[in-house]
């Protein structure tokens, strides 16, 4: 029901016009669409009840990300409720979780992360406060702190910057062992959020050409009645099926500290990204010449596919993970009655 409900708040506000109107603006983003999904819970879903929040894990909060995908929605969502917000709330410091998880919450303030894996942060531009590494610790930099330096991107609904600072005790928050921690947690999670979104950005792409398929005619029949077009589509669905549980897995480790998380995220993050690649590169030959156009509004979820593919460990960078615990041993792996010796 939530999902639903989500997804319904989204197609009010971030319809494709939406989302391209917004290219045109200086942020990039809208304040009054973030409102609305802050008062819905969406940001406050993993937000401990104490602080303001639901209280939930990533289990509740995997279709909520997937419809953000769907929607193509603008901003910082996995930074900052699937990343940043347990971030701060495992830290433990009263301080800063009353400092700023109840804002985050009632959408009063915008988290996002910056990681090694990463070599831009997402939205900084529009964040209140940027959670940054430096070796194995943890500072938590206000924007005004920061200089933030805007990078060309293939995605004008993603937009990343070179955050230059200056490390210091009056930013640092947690060190060590606990900051190693922290940041491989925060890792799982991104690349978590990353697939889930992919998944929708998929099922989108999936639907779109579909819609196009049933409209557009060839020899006087819709082309979405040629068995090659079917089996094209066909292709994608499956991929997109097969990956589905494979992110519920993955929601389910993280949601309840299993301590085979990382590589159920990376088979979710790697099996999503080429559901995502495959979507983008059927729809595009479904559509033709007219989906290389600007006006097409197929480009939105195409490059959102192919952002989303790099942020937070490729389909490459995961399937060697995948070995590495596999082949190697250098991490649990454990599925279906399998485990390496």
């Amino acid at each position: 029901m939530f999902r639903d409900s989500v997804r319904g708040l989204l197609e009010r506000v971030c319809s494709a016009e939406v989302v391209r109107g917004l290219w045109q603006t200086e942020s990039g983003r809208s304040s009054e669409m973030w409102s609305a999904i802050a008062e819905l819970g969406l940001l406050g879903l993993m937000v401990p009840e104490s602080a303001g929040g639901l209280g939930m894990n990533e289990v509740d909060l995997v279709l909520p990300l997937i419809e953000t995908g769907r929607a193509a929605l603008p901003g910082p969502i996995v930074e900052c409720a699937a990343v940043a917000v347990p971030m701060l709330r495992d830290l433990g410091d009263a301080g800063v979780i009353d400092r700023w998880l109840p804002a985050v919450a009632g959408g009063a303030a915008i988290l996002s992360v910056g990681h090694g894996a990463n070599a831009f942060v997402a939205d900084a531009h529009i964040a209140d406060l940027l959670l940054l590494p430096h070796g194995d610790e943890l500072h938590a930099v206000p924007r005004g702190a920061a200089t933030l330096t805007r990078q060309p991107t293939n995605d004008r609904g993603r937009h990343l910057y070179r955050a230059d600072w200056t490390p210091g005790a009056a930013t640092r928050v947690c060190d060590g062992a606990r900051g190693r921690a922290l940041w491989s947690d925060a890792f799982d999670r991104g690349a978590f959020g990353g697939a889930a979104q992919l998944l929708g950005v998929a099922q989108q792409l999936v639907d779109i050409a579909v819609r196009y398929a049933a409209q557009r005619e060839q020899f006087g029949k819709p082309i979405g009645s040629f068995q090659a077009i079917k089996h094209l589509l066909a292709n994608v669905q499956v991929k997109i099926e097969f990956a589905k549980p494979l992110l519920y897995r993955a929601a389910n480790s993280l949601g309840h500290a299993r301590n085979t998380r990382s590589v159920d995220v990376s088979q979710a993050k790697a099996t999503a990204g080429e559901a995502a690649a495959a979507a983008a590169r059927t729809s595009l030959q479904v559509h033709g010449a007219i989906g290389y156009t600007w006006e097409c509004d197929l480009q939105i979820w195409m490059k959102r596919a192919w952002s989303l593919d790099l942020a937070w460990g490729s389909a490459a960078w995961h399937r060697a993970r995948i070995a590495d615990a596999v082949i190697d041993g250098a991490a649990p792996a454990r599925s279906f009655g399998f485990e390496p010796r």
